[in-house]
């Protein structure tokens, strides 16, 4: 259950039929004693600007955004943007959260414990049947598991995990990998486990099958995969 005292909401604007144009993370702080991005500062709001003007959320001082950055993605498939972001309880670690312009309306249980972390991979229908999927790597550095989660009816439901795969080392300050469609449909990109090689992931019929398709040099390896390039 997504706790409304998680948030505070300052409405700068009717919230009717309004368009996200983008997002970004304000509010910088140091409340949160983790720094898997690098450094020691998150982000305690989230603004949301539309056509209309800015929504700005506020987060309560239990929680932070713990996030490189908000993500666009049509998450319901009415043809509009939602906002996909981490959103970090400090006493039960992540959650992938989803955002409009009246605040969060869906969302993954956090991963159960303080500084326990999930990096997102991307959002789209990965399986071709019109609904919409959302996929994270679960604690990137731990237990190195691509979870997928589908939209339906206004919540996240599970769909899928796979284990061994990953898309974050403690430090970096960006988010490997992601998806692409090279022909025959979504695939996630990511490293294997051990960094060696760059993977494919495709969702079918309900299960997660995963295939190498090169080497893991650096972050040109995951471009190079993006763009539909041969790997070495």
């Amino acid at each position: 259950m997504i706790r409304a005292a998680a948030l505070v909401a300052v409405m700068a604007t009717s919230a009717c039929a309004e368009t996200i144009l983008s997002a970004e993370y304000t509010a910088p702080t140091d409340r949160y004693a983790h720094g898997i991005l690098g450094d020691a500062i998150e982000w305690g709001a989230l603004h949301i600007y539309t056509e209309k003007g800015v929504r700005r959320f506020t987060l309560s001082q239990d929680r932070v955004f713990e996030d490189v950055a908000p993500r666009l993605a049509d998450v319901d498939g009415d043809g509009q943007p939602e906002v996909v972001v981490v959103e970090t309880l400090d006493s039960e670690g992540a959650q992938l959260a989803v955002y409009d312009t009246t605040g969060k309306i869906a969302a993954t249980p956090h991963i159960g414990r303080t500084n326990r972390w999930l990096a997102p991979i991307g959002v789209a229908d990965l399986d071709g049947d019109g609904d919409i999927e959302l996929a994270y790597i679960d604690r990137p550095h731990l237990a190195k598991t691509l979870r997928v989660w589908r939209f339906v009816d206004g919540a996240l439901v599970p769909v899928a995990d796979l284990s061994g795969l990953t898309n974050h080392r403690i430090g970096e300050a960006d988010i490997g990998g992601g998806i692409r469609d090279c022909g025959p449909g979504p695939e996630m990109i990511t490293a294997s486990a051990d960094w060696t090689k760059i993977m494919a992931t495709a969702l079918r019929d309900g299960q997660l099958v995963t295939r190498q398709i090169g080497a893991h040099v650096d972050r040109g390896s995951f471009a190079t995969a993006l763009a539909c390039q041969d790997l070495p």
